[in-house]
């Protein structure tokens, strides 16, 4: 048995620790002995040094944990000062013996004040500038043979004691002839060879590290590392880097010329430089790890970190361009007032493309507003894969990464915290992924890691260090958030002025489309349009199908006719449509009481609500579930216990006397209706309903599938049509909604922050991918449109949408996998009815809509059967059905009745809260769609209706007739 072995028996038999930990402990620092063989003495012999140390540090600390639980517990504090401050010791003294990488690793564990013991900050802090010095004779060579003068030619002075020493350089003040004071950064002799060598090995550990570990794969690290630490050993390169970082900060500039964006940092000015000596303006500086000099001169230590921090955003998000080694030892703060950090040493420095600084900002953003679709979009962008789709998970990491700092002091519970949550989320992912206890230490969720990031995380934790050490609390999302804002918006080309490709490229279907799309131009230039659709049929044929704008305020991509758009109560539209779908298919009758289909829903006086009065907004249950977001907003995404809630609740009004506008629980009563009368997820009803049999395949959702989160549209806000709400008087606070018909307005408990709070929260991935079949559309315009086009010819299929519009409608290939299952449709009567309305137990419980042959333009697909010439009555509540709703309400069975200025009813549909809508034109065959993503009440769609309609020579539906002061009544449904 080999030595490693032999140990690894040894302490498991005395610790009962896991073999594959102790062998794996083991043979790491037995390799890494060999990183570290430079200087004299035999190889073998610093092997066994490494060796030694590392199993002396693990067996003291193990042998800690059993002497712990037989010492009182106010004495275990103290046992384990006493070792933290012992081992230590060790290490240090191992490092400084053996130099080149060990010193940067302990630089960097230096500043690790957030995580690391204080007896570890307090001695390895000592690395960071205070390493033995090379002989006075070396670097009196070094620098004559590097400047090819002797020292008296070079200088009137120079200082034998060195200002700093660290593991590449080390630092001497000096004066050159025309009185300037400088210091002279010389390389050690041979560190060279050292680091290149190093580096070699540390790659063949981390390699072996990843094979026994996989969770720990820290190739991407270290290959990054690779890359970017040989650029420090050329002092030149430093010397440009200086210059470089100095010019993007504006560090010269003084007064009027000061730019805006500009931080206050002062860096010092670069005199000459070659390969191995670099001379450097000298700056009067305090160290930032002498708090009784800054206490002295009265620095306030939390500026200072929050202006270094500031200053690393600007190079970050603005530049793209950012040293990548801020430990304490690399600053300093002027001792004249104003006291400013001065930064140093920019030998590790990164450059960032322009797609990934872009991609880093919109992660940055992300954590901010809790956006899990923005967040994914930025990981994709950056190059970052995921092995498995847990899209809280990742927010929940991105906002431990740009959390806010924590004082040394908090340490210890800080990494007790971190530890948790980490295993709390390796106990998901075991649940997920069916992994055994073996398979899931063994499991790393990151399929790919880019490099271009590694330096920017190395960025912020020493950063957070920093923060640690100096005992501040630093806010990076408040402090970063602007310049990562900056580079969004100087990356964006919101308006058509300078964007020529604003107007998404596809084919014009008519002069009217043509008008329209210099119409929505000068909307763009008026920053009216952040992104927008619009779609349009007459007489069965497309007219209008324009896509134009971007994604998102922060997102530049363009919008295309397949993204897809938040549309709120535009959703009403189409739940409203699978009820009907289903009365037509004789699962459920109009005036059927709702108990009858779903016994649970027939208790607290809610046993004669029928379906007609759910879909009229007339059962009484206006404010069910309206105090759900008070209590927990995340409760709305948990479709089975919404559908138990709403079962049990009262209604405030008798059954059809009032029309109150049922703006949340709408979705809840029509989903519970459709699910139990159907036997069958409300997913798997839109499907076959509406979704194969129009052909719009993977741009009709509600509530979307994983897989399509690259084609969202991501909402904002138009802070000018909104800040309407905040100072118009509020009228209608006592008493809502009057009782012969429905307000189109917000609900009157609704304020302006309540408003502006929608956003973040709608523009969650949690939120997005819930069933909300009263507000969670996520549709494209031409699928919405052909939807209504559908509707106003009575159920007809319109021929299939124009194939050069790319890409094509129906084309996408991804088909969401929902958990169906098959429900029994429980009557009170205690049989089971099938789709044909009779009592059979073997039914396939509804019939699948035969779909019509591709190729064939002849054979008209229908997906109403009965309801035939009836289907505008149903929709409307009228002819056969009038007494079915409340007369003259706004609302007929499930759709908004619309109606001209004249009072005449022209057609059906549906508006959302954002300005999105639907609706269709009945005499005239016209349908139409229009999608958006700047949040308003109506005022844009309002005057593109107008246009559209003023083209065609249509009648214009009231919500839009008016100028744009009708929306002081915004059209919110």
């Amino acid at each position: 048995m080999r030595i490693p072995e032999l140990l690894g028996a040894f302490v498991r038999r005395l610790f009962h620790v896991p073999y594959y930990l102790i062998t794996t402990i083991i043979i790491l620092f037995n390799e890494l002995t060999k990183l570290y063989s430079m200087g004299s003495g035999n190889i073998y012999k610093r092997r066994m040094k490494v060796f030694t140390l590392a199993f002396l540090v693990y067996l003291d600390y193990k042998a800690l944990q059993q002497r712990e639980k037989l010492t009182k517990r106010s004495k275990r504090d103290s046992l384990w000062e006493n070792a933290h401050e012992r081992n230590a010791k060790r290490v240090l003294k191992l490092i400084v013996e053996l130099e080149g990488l060990w010193v940067k690793m302990g630089q960097y564990l230096s500043t690790r004040a957030d995580v690391l013991p204080e007896a570890y900050i307090r001695l390895l802090k000592q690395l960071q500038d205070s390493l033995p010095p090379r002989g006075l004779e070396e670097v009196c060579q070094t620098i004559e043979k590097q400047l090819g003068q002797s020292m008296d030619s070079l200088f009137t002075s120079f200082v034998r004691v060195p200002l700093a020493t660290a593991s590449i350089a080390q630092v001497h003040r000096a004066t050159l002839h025309d009185g300037q004071e400088v210091v002279v950064k010389v390389q050690h002799k041979g560190i060279k060879t050292i680091i290149l060598e190093d580096l070699k090995n540390a790659k063949s550990i981390v390699d072996w590290i990843a094979w026994a570990e996989p969770q720990y794969d820290f190739n991407p690290m270290i290959d990054e590392w690779c890359r970017e630490a040989p650029k420090e050993l050329d002092f030149n390169h430093e010397a440009e880097n200086t210059r470089k970082v100095s010019r993007n900060l504006g560090c010269k500039s003084e007064g009027l010329d000061r730019r805006p964006e500009s931080v206050e940092v002062l860096i010092p000015e670069v005199i000459q430089s070659t390969e191995k000596v670099l001379v450097l303006e000298y700056m009067d500086g305090i160290r930032l790890n002498d708090s009784h000099a800054l206490e002295e001169l009265g620095v306030n230590k939390q500026k200072i970190v929050e202006e270094i921090t500031r200053s690393y955003a600007h190079q970050i998000y603005i530049d793209g361009f950012f040293n990548g080694d801020p430990h304490p030892g690399n600053f300093l703060v002027s001792r004249e007032p104003p006291h400013r950090p001065i930064l140093l040493d920019f030998g590790l420095t990164k450059l960032l493309s322009s797609s990934v600084k872009h991609a880093l900002a919109k992660m940055f953003l992300a954590a901010a507003e809790g956006d899990h679709v923005a967040l994914l979009s930025a990981f994709a962008e950056m190059g970052l894969k995921l092995r498995l789709d847990m899209p809280e998970q990742a927010m929940e990491v991105t906002n431990v990464f740009f959390r806010a700092t924590t004082p040394a002091t908090e340490a210890l519970e800080n990494m007790k915290s971190l530890a948790e949550q980490r295993a709390k989320n390796m106990k998901i992912i075991q649940e997920k992924m069916k992994l055994d206890k073996k398979q899931v230490k063994r499991f790393n969720p990151i399929d790919a890691f880019p490099g271009d990031i590694v330096i920017f995380s190395r960025v912020l934790n020493l950063l957070r260090g920093l923060s640690s050490s100096m005992n501040v609390r630093i806010s990076y999302l408040s402090i970063m958030r602007p310049f990562a804002e900056s580079v969004l918006k100087s990356d964006m080309i919101h308006g058509p002025s300078s964007n020529p490709k604003w107007v998404y490229d596809s084919p014009v279907h008519s002069d009217v489309e043509a008008k329209l799309r210099r119409f929505l131009v000068d909307l763009g230039n008026a920053d009216r349009i952040l992104g927008i659709q619009v779609c349009a049929y007459k007489d069965g044929q497309v007219i209008i199908d324009t896509a134009a704008g971007v994604l998102g305020k922060y997102d530049p991509r363009p919008v295309q006719p397949d993204s897809l758009f938040p549309v709120f109560s535009v959703t009403k539209g189409v739940t409203a449509g699978m009820v009907h779908w289903l009365v037509d298919k004789g699962k459920l009758k109009l005036d059927e009481n709702v108990a009858n289909i779903w016994p649970e829903f027939g208790i607290n006086g809610k046993d004669q609500i029928k379906v007609n009065h759910i879909l009229n907004h007339t059962a009484g249950l206006h404010n069910a579930l309206a105090g759900i977001a008070e209590e927990d907003p995340m409760l709305i995404c948990d479709w089975d216990e919404c559908l138990k809630r709403i079962a049990v609740v009262a209604p405030e009004t008798e059954p059809g006397r009032e029309q109150l506008y049922h703006y949340l629980s709408y979705g809840w009563l029509c989903g519970g209706i459709i699910e139990h009368a159907s036997g069958k997820k409300f997913q798997d009803i839109m499907e076959e309903a509406f979704v194969h049999p129009l052909n719009v395949e993977g741009e009709f959702y509600i509530g979307i599938p994983p897989g399509v989160e690259s084609r969202l549209a991501t909402l904002t806000l138009d802070t000018s049509d909104l800040g309407r709400l905040a100072t118009k008087p509020d009228t209608n606070r006592s008493n809502p909604i009057s009782t012969s018909s429905i307000s189109t307005t917000l609900p009157s408990s609704f304020t302006f922050e309540m408003v502006a709070g929608i956003i973040p929260l709608s523009n969650t991935l949690n939120v997005r991918r819930a069933i909300l079949p009263a507000a969670n559309g996520h549709f494209s315009a031409r699928a919405l449109a052909r939807y209504y086009a559908t509707l106003v010819d009575g159920g007809v299929v319109p021929p299939r949408h124009t194939s050069s519009s790319l890409p094509p409608l129906g084309s996408h290939t991804h088909h969401p996998e929902f958990l169906s299952k098959k429900m029994p449709v429980n009557r009170k009567d205690g049989s089971k009815k099938d789709t044909n309305g009779s009592t059979s137990h073997k039914s396939d419980l509804y019939i699948r809509i035969p779909e019509t042959d591709d190729t064939s333009d002849e054979v008209d697909t229908k997906i109403f059967t009965h309801l035939k010439t009836k289907t505008h009555d149903a929709f409307l509540g009228s002819g056969d059905y009038k007494d079915f709703i409340i007369p003259n309400g706004k609302f007929g069975l499930g759709f908004k009745r619309v109606q001209t200025t004249n009072g005449s009813i022209i057609g059906f549909g549906h508006s959302g809260i954002g300005g999105s809508t639907g609706y269709c034109d009945i005499n005239n065959r016209f349908a139409i769609s229009v999608t958006l993503n700047k949040l308003s009440f109506g005022a844009l769609t309002g005057e593109i209706i107008r246009f559209v309609c003023s083209e065609l020579h249509l009648p214009v539906p009231q919500d839009y007739a008016g100028s744009q002061e009708f929306i002081q009544k915004p059209v919110i449904n």
